[in-house]
């Protein structure tokens, strides 16, 4: 069993420690070092550190070390009250919270329950499953509401509220949804807001919300950085497909995350992927919640070798030993490019990230090199070169450009060409399917079906 000491010299309970030992975690890491004896202290936090830094233990063993505390108090009174809160911004990202939370306390005294619910599937089941009540709810906030709605819950006995991925929460448009849940809390409880960063409307939140908050940043530095290589390849526009298909051929590359830019897209080159005898289905928001939690299962099974996916899997999927991320579409924001690349290297393990760069997006490159503040190498692959007058083009448009930043939430001019690329592109591919006797652009969802599961 891995030694936990380094949990124990944090302040957790013998049992917590044990638990934690029991999920193979080794050592505590800067995150948690940092957050945990203020949490246990029952402080207001601000934290912030990377994607992958282990911030879900971070909150989730001292919330449970306090409701084992608070034992007495959840015994006197009649049924089970909601005593922690944890609010987050996707479905994904609640069933990895919840699931760590629940094999925590496993092993613990008590027997806490632990509820997970989000919206895209059926409210009744979730209902049921809260009558008695539930210590502790992982939740979005629409179904959140729609529960509170129903009254299957009440938050007017919650200590404790914890925001994880407080960015993401905003920048998906849940602001008007959060302040509705957060007028229904009572005035006195601990708060714990973790992210991965904290732009002004997050800290604006931040500022009204704590109280004298401890601030923990964790710096991006050798020690915390994950070990991802990036690798940029130009290519032409019209051949991303095939120079993907090369790649995952010839690198023999397996369990492998490609993000697009639409689900329309991932449909599109997932199946001519599959087509062409690679294991690839697509993952996005238009599959049910239950087809979607059945891909990355299978992905984990081996049974795919790859998910052509929206920023869906951005945040929230920890696939164990994903070794390869692959950016077939650039994404809109150099944060989101973090979020893609930190699902790859993580938990200690070493990652490879891969972008292709046909001309015209370069100068968007660029602006993604220039907020991680690092410049990565050009490769063109033989056979998939671009054509030198659209790479002469592309540098003339980044010299014009200058150095601009990264855009909103509005589609800029920039942001409609590159869309507009995109979609030429896919239309290139399409036309050239069609040549062959392929009809990619009609494939449907439910077309690719995984190998068997391997014998264990």
């Amino acid at each position: 069993m891995p030694s936990a000491t380094g949990f124990a010299a944090l302040g957790l309970d013998a049992a917590l420690v044990q638990a934690a030992a029991r999920q193979g975690f080794d050592a505590p890491t800067p995150v948690q070092v940092a957050a945990i004896p203020v949490a246990l202290r029952g402080a207001d936090l601000r934290a912030t550190a990377q994607t992958g830094s282990g911030k879900t233990a971070a909150f989730a063993l001292p919330l449970l070390q306090a409701l084992l505390h608070d034992a007495a108090a959840i015994a006197s009174r009649p049924g089970r009250r909601t005593r922690a809160l944890v609010l987050v911004p996707t479905r994904e990202l609640a069933a990895q919270v919840g699931e760590v939370l629940q094999s925590l306390a496993e092993p613990l005294p008590g027997r806490l329950k632990i509820a997970i619910v989000f919206g895209g599937v059926s409210i009744n089941p979730q209902m049921l499953r809260l009558r008695g009540g539930a210590e502790v709810v992982v939740a979005t906030p629409g179904r959140l509401l729609d529960l509170l709605d129903h009254n299957a819950l009440h938050l007017g006995d919650v200590r404790h509220l914890v925001l994880d991925e407080a960015d993401r929460l905003l920048d998906l448009g849940f602001a008007d949804e959060l302040a509705r849940v957060l007028a229904l809390l009572p005035p006195m409880r601990q708060n714990l807001f973790f992210s991965a960063t904290f732009p002004p409307a997050v800290q604006a939140l931040a500022d009204s919300l704590l109280r004298e908050p401890v601030r923990v940043e964790i710096d991006d530095t050798p020690a915390t950085l994950p070990d991802i290589a990036q690798r940029a390849i130009v290519v032409d526009e019209r051949r991303r497909t095939e120079l993907l298909r090369h790649l995952l051929t010839q690198e023999g590359w397996t369990q492998v995350l490609v993000f697009v830019a639409s689900q329309h897209t991932a449909d599109h080159v997932a199946w001519k992927l599959y087509s062409r005898g690679v294991m690839a289905a697509p993952f996005h928001g238009g599959l049910s919640q239950g087809a979607r939690k059945q891909r990355l299962s299978e992905l984990r099974n081996e049974q795919w070798d790859v998910l052509v996916t929206t920023d869906l899997a951005a945040r929230g999927i920890d696939i164990a030993k994903l070794a390869v991320v692959i950016n077939y579409d650039l994404p809109r924001s150099a944060i989101d490019y973090v979020h893609r690349i930190g699902r790859t290297g993580r938990a200690g393990e070493s990652g490879l990230a891969v972008s292709l760069v046909p001309p015209a997006a370069e100068a968007h490159f660029r602006l993604i090199e220039k907020r991680q503040g690092l410049r990565v190498a050009r490769e063109v692959i033989e056979g998939f070169a671009p054509d030198p007058a659209a790479v002469q083009a592309a540098e003339a448009a980044v010299l014009a450009a200058g150095t601009g930043g990264i855009k909103g939430k509005r589609p800029s001019k920039k942001d409609k060409a590159r869309a507009a690329a995109a979609a030429a592109g896919a239309s290139a591919d399409a036309s050239a399917d069609a040549s062959t006797g392929n009809d990619a652009g009609t494939a449907r969802v439910g077309e690719v079906r995984p190998r068997p599961p391997r014998a264990r």
